[in-house]
């Protein structure tokens, strides 16, 4: 007993409690609830006050200094005590071995509690962050991208190359981190000028690491149960972390963040101004970036109705924004109904949705819609004749060029109405282009008749001189008969 309660105060403690409770020193039983380690680190500890040699890693150093913190074995007791000696072991791996840091949080898991309260957590985080941000290219100077530019990678001199090296070299180490552990490190990374588009890069490349170990089926964990409750926070605690700069992360990894979002049923007010940050950044994007797949058994491809939420969330906003490109969110959503029109699981409702969720100005021409919506009447041929309607109620026979009219009138699947309206509609446009006051067909009319006329005259002149010739030809005809005739008679007379 002695050589234990001399190196720990609390066990000291205890022990006197004890005895002054009337119990026997010989059969003195004494438990030790919620020590951080556990038995192993208990063992180290009992080593450790017998004078036996132990040794300090990364693997044990944090469970240790826990442990002595808890058990109160402080230098006033002895010179050297363990929490002197772990604190100063900590010290050294936290400020000296990028890779021991890792280790060090890592093992924090088990006793979080204990390692916020000794700062443990907060030490390995900020050293973390330091070892970060001595790399010139993280730092954000202003605005001169060459001053945060310095790093060579030996054999490679092409600059993009080098840079993107030197931005997420330490991606992958930190997305081993803990959401909790995570978050703070960057919380950190950011208030030390981490640029943030590498910050956005970052916490993308985490969250497809998350993704990466969990699975989604269709059937979603119990609202209740705590694999539901840890992936609802994560997902929530990613979005309150995400840089608000502009382009700091991509509109498709935002839209896998909804997509999530919905499914863990987070709280309503993030989703809400998630959906509203998407909106704000659909000018700016391509069709891929909208391509969102399905999780699990999940019978379309990609997720269409994620996207018309966020068009309607678009069309809200612009209402109240004069400066809103509506034409370019229009090409964008004809460019994605394109992409997913050959979905052969995708439903004919979905895509007369996303068609029809922007208003009739949206679009300066119909052409690209209407490429995307022949590749899907292509890609499904047994959708009935009020299917097809409705897949081609939000095309507009004046907003198409006249090839693609020349197309449409041709072309067997369309619905059998709108083809007939197609090319009654072209014929109304030619009768009215040659009726119309001022229209080429009236301006030319009289020409075409002065035109008609010049021609009688000189098709008439031209017969004149036909009939001269001929009249001509007929005097040296009668000339040669005559001279026919005398030979006739000369011959009969030799």
């Amino acid at each position: 007993m002695l050589p234990m309660i001399s190196r720990s105060a609390y066990l000291n403690r205890l022990v006197f409690e004890k005895k002054n409770a009337g119990g026997s020193m010989n059969n003195l039983n004494i438990e030790l609830n919620n020590l951080p380690g556990g038995a192993d680190i208990f063992e180290f500890i009992v080593k450790f006050c017998y004078g036996w040699k132990i040794d300090l890693t990364a693997s044990n150093a944090a469970l240790l200094y826990c442990a002595a913190n808890f058990l109160e074995m402080v230098d006033d007791l002895e010179s050297g005590n363990l929490i002197s000696r772990t604190e100063t072991f900590l010290s050294f791996v936290i400020f000296s071995s990028w890779k021991d840091t890792f280790l060090v949080l890592k093992t924090c898991e088990t006793i979080s509690s204990y390692a916020r309260e000794l700062h443990i957590q907060r030490r390995c985080s900020e050293a973390i962050a330091w070892k970060i941000c001595t790399d010139p290219t993280a730092i954000s100077v202003g605005n001169d991208e060459s001053q945060c530019f310095n790093y060579s990678v030996e054999n490679h001199t092409d600059y993009s190359y080098e840079k993107k090296v030197a931005e997420n070299w330490w991606f992958e180490d930190v997305s081993t981190l803990r959401i909790d552990h995570f978050i703070e490190v960057l919380g950190i990374i950011k208030q030390k000028g981490l640029k943030p588009k590498v910050l956005g890069s970052c916490i993308a490349y985490w969250t497809r690491k998350w993704l990466s170990r969990i699975s989604f089926g269709v059937c979603i964990p119990n609202h209740k149960s705590m694999n539901h409750q840890v992936r609802r926070v994560i997902v929530e605690s990613l979005i309150r972390v995400i840089p608000v700069e502009v382009n700091s992360v991509s509109c498709n990894f935002l839209l896998h963040l909804l997509k999530l979002g919905s499914m863990m049923k987070i709280d309503i007010s993030l989703l809400s101004n998630l959906e509203q940050r998407i909106a704000l950044t659909l000018e700016d994007c391509i069709p891929l970036d909208l391509l969102v797949k399905n999780f699990g058994e999940s019978e379309t491809l990609y997720d269409v109705g994620i996207v018309a939420r966020i068009v309607d969330a678009y069309v809200s906003l612009s209402v109240r924004n004069a400066a809103s490109k509506m034409f370019v969110v229009g090409r964008l959503v004809d460019g994605f109904l394109g992409l997913i029109a050959r979905d052969r699981s995708l439903p004919s409702h979905d895509f007369r949705r996303l068609a029809e969720s922007l208003p009739q100005n949206a679009r300066y021409s119909d052409d690209n819609l209407y490429r995307a919506i022949d590749r899907y009447l292509k890609a499904h041929p047994n959708l009935t004749e009020e299917e097809r309607e409705g897949v081609c109620r939000g095309m507009e026979y004046h907003k198409l060029s006249q090839e693609a009219r020349e197309h449409a009138m041709k072309n067997d699947r369309l619905p059998m109405n709108m083809t007939t309206q197609f090319i009654l509609l072209q014929q109304v446009n030619m009768v009215k282009m040659m009726v119309n006051d001022g229209s080429m067909y009236r301006r030319t009319k009289a020409q075409t008749i002065i035109s008609k006329q010049t021609e009688c005259f000189k098709v008439q002149n031209q017969m004149k001189i036909m009939k001269q010739e001929v009249d001509n030809l007929k005097i040296e005809l009668n000339k040669l008969q005559v001279c026919r005739v005398e030979i006739k008679k000369l011959a009969r007379r030799l």
